[in-house]
């Protein structure tokens, strides 16, 4: 009788607390990396491929500890990409309010999981093989049944304090911090069409997951990082994937680069340029709007200056009322800002215009460089010298 008791209070390995805690993370950890690498950049975005035994693995542990099937994740998260901030958004704090996210981002999967239309529509290419059918989708809830007697077993009456842990652990911080947070507060590296910040500069929590901004601009990226300073924990496990034979990398980004001294504007120059033009944009946020507001505005605040940059930057889908009016204030009384304002206007003019003919596409660049060497901006004239150095790597135009 004392044998049972004592396997009920402390579970076949007897565990101390702080080992229970480390194990704990342990198994999170394992979940997140089988939702960020498996179901995100694997299945939904294909910016990778991966070995058919993780794969499986992944889907396993999946079913064990949250009940998701690849096929609703999957179509869910590209209905949000396709409808971002707008009505049809699964999911979005913009809409439905951060409150709602964050602490029903559950309940807003379970709804959007219902609807067929979403499976059908965006499910193209998930698992359809006869555990699929047979188990996982047809016992969702057996999986975490499981994965309670295991942790009870091992771990004791504690075992589910554990499971409890495990099974909020996504719920919580996938669906209601990276789908809330992610797209209500944060920095933005940039002004990709919607509200996608990046919540933290280091990605360890949630996977990597936190770059959202770096993410929902480079959707097919494999990597999520894409300042010096920040940290991807879900690139790194892909490389050491990569390195084990069990993944392959199909897209990092952009590949456009600068080669120093370039000085021709050429069709190559052009497609290196929309190919990068997130970073082009962002590069004039801060050589040109940056600068040109610190000089204009000499008696206000640097918190002011940020402010007026920011609005200045931000994507025109993503301009209110009040900003709109805070914009116009700013190029009212600056003849520089509102030169600045305008060229940055008409340069994102052009990727509008990038489903044209090379040439449309050339001819537009090369004048809009032309007429900002003529504004006598210095600012505008190092810009255009800058994007005369870009250019597409051998291997990309091959």
């Amino acid at each position: 009788m004392n044998a049972i008791l004592d396997w009920l209070a402390n579970g076949l390995w007897d565990l101390s607390p702080l080992t229970l805690v480390v194990i704990t993370l342990v198994l999170t950890h394992i979940t997140i990396v089988s939702v960020t690498v498996y179901l995100h950049r694997y299945s939904a975005h294909r910016s990778l491929e991966l070995h058919p035994a993780l794969k499986h693995f992944f889907r396993f542990w999946l079913w064990m500890t949250t009940g998701m099937t690849t096929l609703e994740w999957t179509a869910i998260h590209r209905k949000h990409h396709a409808t971002c901030e707008t009505e049809d958004d699964p999911h979005s704090p913009q809409i439905k309010g951060l409150r709602r996210i964050l602490w029903a981002g559950a309940e807003e999967y379970r709804i959007e999981a219902a609807n067929e239309e979403t499976l059908r529509r965006y499910g193209a290419g998930c698992p359809d093989d006869w555990m699929e059918r047979n188990v996982y989708s047809r016992f969702p809830i057996g999986g975490i049944g499981t994965m309670l007697v295991l942790d009870l077993a091992l771990f004791g009456v504690i075992g589910l304090t554990v499971w409890a842990v495990q099974m909020i652990w996504i719920p919580f911080f996938a669906a209601g911090v990276i789908n809330g947070i992610g797209h209500y507060w944060g920095y933005r590296n940039f002004e990709c069409p919607d509200a996608a910040t990046n919540i933290s500069p280091w990605g360890i929590l949630i996977g990597g997951e936190e770059l959202h901004n770096n993410h929902h601009t480079y959707p097919n990226s494999a990597k999520l990082s894409q300042k010096w300073f920040e940290f991807d924990i879900g690139w790194f496990w892909i490389r050491l994937f990569e390195t084990l034979g069990l993944a392959k990398v199909r897209s990092t980004g952009p590949v456009a680069h600068t080669v120093p001294g370039k000085q021709t504007l050429d069709l190559d120059t052009a497609w290196a340029v929309v190919n990068n033009r997130f970073q082009v944009m962002a590069r004039y946020a801060d050589s040109v709007v940056k600068p040109l507001v610190q000089q204009e505005l000499v008696s206000t605040s640097a918190r002011a200056a940020r402010k007026a940059k920011k609005a200045l930057t931000r994507d025109a889908c993503l301009v209110d009322e009040q900003g709109q009016n805070r914009i116009n204030e700013l190029t009212s009384a600056s003849p520089n800002l509102a030169t600045i304002y305008e060229f940055r206007q008409r340069l994102q003019g052009i990727w509008a215009k990038r489903g044209g003919n090379a040439e449309e596409l050339l001819a537009a660049l090369k004048q809009w460089c032309l007429d900002a060497e003529a504004t006598g901006i210095q600012a505008l004239k190092d810009f255009v010298a800058e994007l005369r150095t870009y250019a597409m790597p051998k291997a990309a135009t091959a």
